[in-house]
């Protein structure tokens, strides 16, 4: 998924789920940062105080997609949330490890994942760590099938459109030329490019099993926004096993028909088509709703407010509010995270991740 639904579709539906105009910004931008979170390391500072992040997220060309730990570390945790096979802990969908470590959509993991942040909600970086565990739980969905290592199970071959979005009228196949098959490493759904991300593409492909996967985007986004509203809902409640419903029907539709009607390859140029959606007041739960846009990097963003600059310097002047700025929280949030997902949940369906 890229940024049209991690950060927008993200806001509207926890509008919807019933978080105010200000929290449901604040778990969006988190959601769609685990995208743009590509630097780690410590921050100094002058008055000699340190903070140590880690980055949730690697750019597809980036060489540390090439080292298994660092794959492990973002991949798995972040964006391709090893699903067992849909099976339960203490089952096994075969003695392999590849097949233990394929996404899987809402798999007894990813809801093990969601109720942890609910749990966990009093922390200072409850807000953020819901918007980080929103993004993972989303890609469930958009990423089941693929694998966040190096791995032949992500090849991608004879990819075509079953839809009539009228975009590929050379085919997918035409697009995954050679020349990008051997370029891009089969990592996640680096060799199905962003074709996994565009909710109104219908298509299918063949994977490295050479089995046909046929995918139909919009239904796999819409299940996914609807189960995230189920979540938000138990979030705010308190209540991991709380009886919650998904989205309203209302909002629904609406949701559905941006899906099927914003036909543009970009993710930015959707993004802003759901801006202006929202901001002129197409999502009724929102009313007409003066959105923030969003800035990963520059003097709008959560890093500048925090730092006073979206660039690592040697050395950053100590901010008093730093220790509460979202862009702290975040990475608050993304080591909670990643240390839970990691260290507790895996290990009880018999994955070593890091």
């Amino acid at each position: 998924m890229q940024i049209d639904f991690h950060h927008a579709t993200t806001y509207v539906v926890a509008r919807d789920a019933g978080f105010s105009h200000d929290d449901a910004n604040t778990i969006a931008y988190a959601a769609q940062y685990v995208d743009d979170a590509t630097s780690s390391g410590a921050i100094y500072f002058d008055n000699r105080a340190v903070y140590k992040r880690i980055s949730s997220a690697h750019k597809m060309l980036d060489i540390r997609n090439t080292e298994e730990l660092a794959n492990h570390e973002v991949w798995m945790p972040f964006h391709f949330l090893p699903g067992n096979g849909g099976l339960a802990a203490g089952q096994h969908p075969s003695n392999k490890f590849i097949d233990k470590i394929v996404c899987t959509p809402n798999s007894p993991v990813a809801q093990e994942m969601v109720r942890d942040a609910i749990l966990e909600k009093g922390r200072d970086y409850g807000l953020h760590r819901l918007g980080v565990t929103m993004h993972v739980y989303a890609d469930t969905w958009a990423h089941q099938g693929f694998a966040g290592v190096l791995h032949d199970v992500n090849e991608v071959e004879d990819a075509e459109e079953t839809g009539k979005s009228g975009l590929f009228s050379g085919g997918l196949a035409s697009v995954l030329n050679d020349l990008l098959d051997d370029t891009i490493p089969p990592l996640g759904h680096g060799r199905a490019q962003t074709f996994p991300d565009m909710p109104f593409l219908q298509w299918q492909y063949r994977n490295g099993h050479g089995v046909i996967i046929k995918r139909d985007n919009t239904k796999d986004f819409l299940e996914a926004a609807d189960n995230m509203c189920i979540a938000m809902r138990r979030y705010i409640k308190g209540d991991p096993n709380a009886q919650a419903t998904g989205l309203t029907q209302n909002t629904r539709a609406q949701i559905e028909k941006m899906f099927t009607t914003t036909l543009l390859k970009d993710g930015e140029e959707r993004h802003q088509e759901w801006l202006t959606a929202i901001r002129n007041g197409v999502f009724t739960v929102c009313g007409k709703t003066n959105i923030d846009d969003y800035f990963a990097r520059g003097s709008d963003s959560w890093k500048a407010d925090a730092l006073g600059t979206s660039h690592d310097l040697p050395v950053h002047q100590y901010k008093d509010h730093f220790l509460q700025s979202p862009w702290k929280l975040f990475h608050d949030a993304t080591q909670a995270h990643r240390f839970n997902v990691v260290y507790n949940i895996l290990p009880r369906y018999g994955i070593c991740a890091a």
